[in-house]
């Protein structure tokens, strides 16, 4: 196991696991360090006049250090206590992978952290983004409980073939984004890449529309009002550009309702608008009303449909209960419904999540094809029929009959048995010397053996994955690229070096080094940098050193007009400095 683990990771489905990756503390530099330090301080001062109140309360409560990246299994300490755990991944994980683990109340952390070249904004999720955004908006108990039911309901929901390809697309362009030194016309080609398969995706899957109320909620979410809005949204709470950006005028406030769900967004730009939630409980009234017009709810021929252009493994469950988990590639309908389905490849059957003993994997190792619906002229369903019912009607063991469905389909045979549910209804009949036609289609020979026949006037849910996850071999999660570590070399070393100094002086660790000595060092090999030129004046200014202050600010004046794309954030730092300092 490369993580540590606690009650709450222990639950966890080994297909969730597969994602984890560890979080090695001490690859994170003296600079990481800075960067962490610079942005909570800039965010703490502002967000405490902007942000839902939530946000100051959670950092205390999940015990997030401004001074400090947080250590996961630190942070898995506190959050056990509000009944939640966080683990490292690698960037952007598949959006069924992410709501899942939610659903298990476990927060999905980038353990990586953006470069100081962008301070203000990374595309790429990072530990600034998740640790200091969601995890301090998970201590309000309301909102906790939206996001464990977002991801319950959201892993559910049903992709296309393409959602995959854009899900690549866009991980690939925030990797490239992020890592230091990539050509522009690189970028441009991985943007365009995305503009065109967003303008060839078709009509928006389930995951699309769910995944977009994720965006506008848990992400760029505002609770309160159109005139008075605070922020709560991690992508909002992490940026320090974007936090002050989107309480201005120039951002649009809409009243957050289930039409969000259709209002795509660009992760590569600010937000044109935002939605505001009056609070928090409204979150969950519209995700249930989401939820309503899921498959997952609605099932029927529609919910099949959209299992088979997903083209991925998904489940039916009829209106038994009898759960058929596979790739469906076939659906026959009559009069606006589905009255035979057949999946392609490996399925299992399943009761209330659990499959059925002997309709495995390996039983049903070719797929799974059964006819759904009322038989003719009989207007009581099979699965009411009571044991005097089935009788009379001859389906019972024993007897060769013919059943001739409303849609069509007709079954020849001789039942050997029966399976009941925990109702006493009968889900499945086993059939052999069996023949199953659609007028003059073969879709079943005797050679192929036992047919098995599920039970069901109507597919009642349509979802995605298994029913039961011990069903499948679910690990087969390839990671086409992964995020791109900044190459070392001799300069780079010695800047580290540099802040690993400062950083030891500031906290009484080594006070014998030479702050002045550092700082001319650094204005002689790195004229560029800046951030670590406001540490040294934050020390020059704590110990009253006046001179030394000034010397400094002289060069960070300097460093402004050479790169005036620094200016605010040096102006910025300046404050937070003089503001820390007056008692």
């Amino acid at each position: 196991m490369s993580y540590e683990s606690n009650p709450i990771l222990d639950k966890l489905p080994v297909h969730l696991r597969q994602f984890i990756k560890p979080q090695d503390y001490s690859d994170y530099t003296a600079i990481n360090q800075a960067v962490w330090r610079y942005v909570m301080r800039k965010n703490v001062d502002y967000l405490s006049k902007v942000a839902h109140k939530s946000y100051l309360e959670g950092l205390q409560k999940t015990g997030i250090s401004i001074d400090d990246i947080p250590n996961m299994y630190g942070m898995n300490r506190i959050l056990q206590e509000i009944g939640w755990a966080a683990v490292a991944v690698d960037g952007f994980i598949p959006p069924s992978a992410f709501m899942e683990f939610q659903a298990y109340n476990v927060l999905v952390i980038a353990s990586d952290i953006r470069q100081l070249e962008h301070i203000e904004y990374t595309p790429a999720p990072d530990i600034i983004h998740e640790g200091a955004g969601h995890a301090p908006i998970i201590a309000n108990p309301e909102y906790a409980e939206y996001l464990r039911r977002f991801g319950e309901i959201g892993c559910k929901a049903i992709s296309s073939a393409k959602d995959y390809e854009l899900y690549e697309a866009v991980r690939h362009l925030s990797i490239i984004k992020e890592a230091h030194g990539t050509p522009q016309n690189e970028i441009d080609t991985a943007e365009q890449l995305i503009e065109d398969l967003q303008l060839t995706m078709g009509e928006p899957s389930e995951i699309a529309l769910i995944r977009n109320l994720h965006w506008w909620t848990v992400e760029y979410g505002l609770i309160g009002t159109i005139d008075n809005p605070k922020i709560y949204g991690a992508g909002l709470l992490s940026s320090i550009g974007e936090s002050a950006w989107c309480m201005t005028d120039d951002v649009k406030k809409i009243p957050y309702a289930i039409e969000a769900a259709h209002t795509s967004f660009d992760i590569t730009k600010p937000q044109p608008q935002l939605f505001v939630t009056p609070d928090f409980a409204y979150l969950s009234q519209v995700l249930e009303e989401f939820a309503n017009t899921m498959a997952l709810r609605k099932g029927g021929l529609s919910g099949i449909k959209k299992l088979i252009n997903s083209k991925e493994l998904g489940t039916i469950e009829l209106s038994t209960g009898i759960q058929i988990s596979g790739n469906f590639e076939q659906v026959i309908e009559f009069e606006n419904k589905a009255v035979y389905f057949q999946t392609t490849g490996k399925t299992a059957l399943s009761y209330r999540e659990k499959e059925l003993v002997g309709h495995s994997t390996k039983h049903h190792s070719n797929g799974f094809g059964s006819p759904i619906g009322k038989l003719k002229g009989i207007n009581l369903a099979i699965e009411d029929m009571s044991p005097r019912d089935l009788k009379a009607y001859n389906i019972f063991e024993g007897q060769t009959i013919t059943l001739d469905f409303e849609g069509g389909i007709k079954v020849q045979g001789e039942i050997i048995t029966g399976t009941r549910n925990l109702r006493g209804e009968i889900i499945l009949i086993t059939f052999d010397n069996c023949t199953v036609t659609n007028g003059t289609t073969v879709l079943f020979k005797p050679a192929f053996g036992l047919y098995h026949m599920a039970i069901g006037e109507h597919i009642a849910s349509a979802f995605n994955g298994p029913a039961d996850l011990a069903s499948f071999d679910l690990i087969t999660h390839k990671v086409t690229n992964t995020t791109i570590k900044p190459t070392k070399n001799d300069q780079s070393i010695l800047l580290e070096q540099y802040y690993q100094q400062i950083r030891e002086f500031r906290e009484g660790k080594n006070t014998t080094i030479s702050r002045n000595k550092v700082f001319q060092e650094v204005k002689h090999n790195f004229p560029k940098d800046w951030l670590l030129s406001i540490e040294l004046y934050e020390l020059a200014k704590s110990n009253n050193d006046i001179e030394f202050a000034t010397e400094i600010l002289a060069h960070l004046e300097e460093v402004k007009q050479n790169n005036p794309n620094v200016g605010r954030l040096i102006d910025d730092g300046l404050v937070l400095v003089n503001q820390s300092l007056v008692v």
